[in-house]
């Protein structure tokens, strides 16, 4: 097995072949959530001045709730609702890819650099996402970069009214 350190640059690089590969290693599973933790670290690092320490643990610990549902609601629209003739994939093989897709995440660190933090997390956000559609049309083995787009922007809007709805009953009962 492939080095983290190793993997994380690959993964950063947009390189295809660790996408397939994490794909394929059911060993890489705490690989990938070490990934997403040292991600959400590093953009509560950038972000220490608003959120403080308990910020970077709460950040972190909604990372890896947001990592395991957006690999769900992308296994389910991806398998059962937009699957392509040679689509295969199980829950697994989401968290990994989509785990490694936060590789690009740790640049986010940088924002804690005065007056960077708009632009750092801005480059890491459409970064991760190019990673996420390449994760996600390795992982549900797509022919079609544009289904994965659409899979990977459809998931987004159902995470987005997900958590708004538990936002607002949150909201009314504080």
């Amino acid at each position: 097995m492939d080095g983290l350190q190793d993997r994380m640059i690959r993964a950063a690089k947009l390189d295809v072949q660790l996408y397939e590969e994490v794909e394929a290693d059911r060993g890489a599973m705490r690989q990938a959530m070490t990934v997403v933790v040292l991600s959400a670290i590093a953009a509560g690092i950038g972000n220490i001045a608003a959120g403080g320490l308990t910020g970077i643990i709460v950040g972190t610990l909604g990372a890896l709730m947001g990592w395991y549902i957006w690999a769900f609601l992308t296994y389910f629209i991806g398998t059962r609702l937009f699957p392509e003739s040679g689509t295969e994939a199980d829950h697994g093989e989401l968290l990994r890819t989509i785990g490694f897709a936060s590789a690009p995440g740790l640049i986010r660190v940088l924002g804690i650099v005065p007056g960077l933090n708009a632009f750092v997390s801005g480059v890491a956000g459409v970064w991760m996402l190019v990673a996420m559609v390449i994760a996600v049309r390795q992982a549900l083995d797509y022919e079609s970069t544009w289904r994965a787009v659409g899979v990977c922007i459809f998931g987004w809007i159902v995470q987005a009214v997900i958590l708004m709805a538990i936002i607002s009953m949150l909201g009314s009962d504080l």
